[in-house]
């Protein structure tokens, strides 16, 4: 099981048959409900972590941004994204999310679009976003619903015919490493509850804004499967504001790190 399977050749070929990777956003089922969720983005200086093919950052440049930095471990998705979301305000780096340095007061948004189920230990990540948006700044998280990485398998029970009959979830309140197939491969990922995901973020100097279930895009209900979206929920989407007058405690104890206004 490889911890970066996006840069292995078979799998980064089937991820590249996926309507997202082929259409971008317009092949997002959940991009309806989570583009409304951005701010005006004219003069920001935007993070996208976890980039892929770089859609949102192609995007954020634009509606106007000044800058955008998109970070990704794969060097697959990066070189796939500096050919096909080049833009002169986009850099495009080879960087985990866990590695990168978080600049203090760098940004006015942060994007993370279905990449935080990779990771361990979200508060760490959400404390160091916390550190590097500017008071006031956004952030934009997709991140796979508790319901669907408590999933057994993250799949379907299906009958004889090969029709899903229900959505088995198994150990919800015990959270951290799960494996599934993904794509004909093994992937981890990390189970994490829907208080650890909201709370952790209020805990570490965020207000929420908005809080949505991905529901599928009416318009793509002819999808194969997509119908069958409509049963439980795949992503969980978030807008989350930094503290206009301090972090919490936890980001202030960072090394270095001074989260007052």
């Amino acid at each position: 099981m490889n911890n970066n399977i996006y840069d292995t050749e078979k799998f980064f070929d089937e991820y590249a048959k996926m309507s997202r990777s082929r259409e971008g956003l317009a092949g997002a089922g959940e991009w309806h409900q989570f583009r409304r969720m951005f701010p005006d983005l004219t003069g920001f200086k935007v993070l996208d972590l976890g980039c892929g093919y770089g859609w949102h950052c192609k995007y954020a440049a634009e509606q106007g941004a000044e800058s955008v930095l998109g970070i990704d471990q794969s060097e697959k998705m990066i070189r796939e994204a500096e050919k096909r979301n080049a833009d002169a305000r986009i850099t495009y780096r080879i960087c985990g999310l866990e590695e990168y340095e978080y600049p203090a007061g760098i940004y006015d948004c942060v994007i993370s679009n279905l990449a935080l189920h990779y990771i361990e230990d979200l508060d760490s990540v959400y404390r160091n976003i916390c550190r590097t948006l500017k008071p006031g700044g956004t952030f934009l998280l997709n991140i796979e619903h508790p319901v669907f990485t408590a999933g057994v398998n993250e799949d379907w029970i299906y009958n004889e015919e090969g029709t899903p009959r229900y959505w088995p979830i198994d150990d919800y309140y015990y959270p951290g490493e799960r494996t599934t197939l993904f794509l004909g491969e093994r992937v981890k990922k990390y189970h994490h509850t829907l208080t650890q995901i909201l709370m952790g973020l209020i805990n570490s100097g965020f207000e929420l804004k908005a809080v949505e279930e991905a529901v599928p895009d009416p318009d793509m209900m002819d999808v194969p499967g997509m119908r069958d979206e409509m049963r439980r929920p795949m992503m969980l989407l978030v807008k989350a504001v930094k503290s206009e007058m301090k972090c919490r405690k936890s980001a202030q104890n960072m090394e270095g790190v001074n989260c007052l206004k």
